[in-house]
């Protein structure tokens, strides 16, 4: 808003459509009311590029339209155009910086606590903006009834590796989909795959190209038919849930060979997806502790058996003297007082 200054931000994990989307409609609905125009930079998820007949994406006109505004953009390289928003964004970074200062901390236990410690600073910038605001605020036109789609679509064929490829990336469905058509929805942090009308699974959307993210519990009933095929994996270095699953294939390895300890591992690994991985980990660290020899029965008796490990044991490490190591020395080189 640029008489009032008035501002409020969403986190955003890249400059795609879906963050763009995401952001506006956050504003627009906190604000309670429609600008006449809207104006952005030369954003590619929003102005087409050079060349291109249509000005804007269709996406970002599908965004307008839904809520009415007239869009408008800078001209490449002329951030002047848009000058009072770019002082803002400069004093915003500012304010956060000096926030953060008196904070005594840059660390977060998550983002949410980061977005709350964000409109707490943005309340307080805000306040003294509340005159101008209220002058904007006649101006603006009613939203509508629902927000525009915060997401795009693809569809994608679940392969024989039971993986689908979203926006240059793998990530991992269950093994029954093989060969399948699945809906997906790209959001700003995440995605949804539909089946039949139905959401199967919500996946953490990846950043950048040729990364994977392979749930070890889809894949699971194909790799225990096919042992065989683990040593070879692709994604093999996915199919150890915590550090404890790890050591235990190593364990099984020395212990049994490498075509056994794949049988033995593939079949714990199973019992973790569909019992508890949780008690399957606290089992693990037990026997890689106190055992002598691990195999897949002793693994799944314990489990079956709900047989509680020994808690982790507490190191208590009590106050050093140092005086003690004077005896170490022949001659004393110095004398503090």
């Amino acid at each position: 808003m640029c008489l009032s200054n008035w501002e409020t931000v969403t986190i955003c994990f890249s400059e795609s459509y879906e963050s763009l989307s995401a952001g506006l409609q956050n504003a627009l609905w906190k604000l309670g009311g429609i600008p006449r125009y809207h104006k952005t930079d030369n954003l590619r998820c929003a102005v087409s590029k050079v060349g291109s007949p249509e000005e804007f994406t269709e996406n970002y006109k599908g965004l307008a339209k839904h809520y009415g505004f007239t869009s408008c953009k800078t001209q490449p390289a002329c951030p002047n155009e848009n000058g009072d928003i770019e002082q803002r964004h400069y004093r915003l970074k500012r304010a956060v910086e000096q926030a953060l200062i008196l904070r005594g901390s840059r660390d977060f236990d998550s983002v949410a606590e980061y977005e709350k410690f964000l409109e707490k600073l943005l309340e307080q910038l805000n306040a003294g903006r509340s005159k101008h605001l209220k002058e904007e605020l006649k101006c603006l036109r009613p939203l509508p009834a629902r927000r525009h789609d915060d997401f795009t679509r693809d569809k994608c064929r679940v392969t024989k590796f039971s993986t689908i490829r979203v926006l240059k990336n793998s990530y991992s469905l269950h093994s029954r989909l093989i060969g399948e058509n699945v809906d997906v929805r790209i959001y700003a942090d995440h995605i949804e795959a539909w089946y039949g009308q139905r959401c199967i699974e919500i996946l953490p959307r990846l950043r950048g190209e040729n990364g994977h993210y392979i749930n070890y519990r889809h894949v699971i009933d194909t790799l225990v038919r096919k042992p065989g095929a683990f040593e070879n994996y692709r994604y093999k270095d996915d199919m150890f849930p915590t550090s404890q699953f790890r050591f235990t294939y190593d364990i099984l390895r020395h212990q049994h060979g490498t075509k056994q300890a794949n049988k033995e591992y593939l079949k714990i690994l199973e019992l973790a997806a569909k019992e508890n991985e949780t008690a399957v980990n606290e089992t693990l660290r037990f026997l890689i502790n106190h055992a002598d020899v691990i195999d897949f029965a002793t693994v799944k008796q314990m489990v079956d058996r709900q047989q509680q490990p020994p808690a982790v044991t507490e190191v208590f490490i009590g106050d050093i003297d140092i005086d003690g190591y004077d005896c170490l020395l022949e001659h004393k080189e110095a004398l503090l007082v």
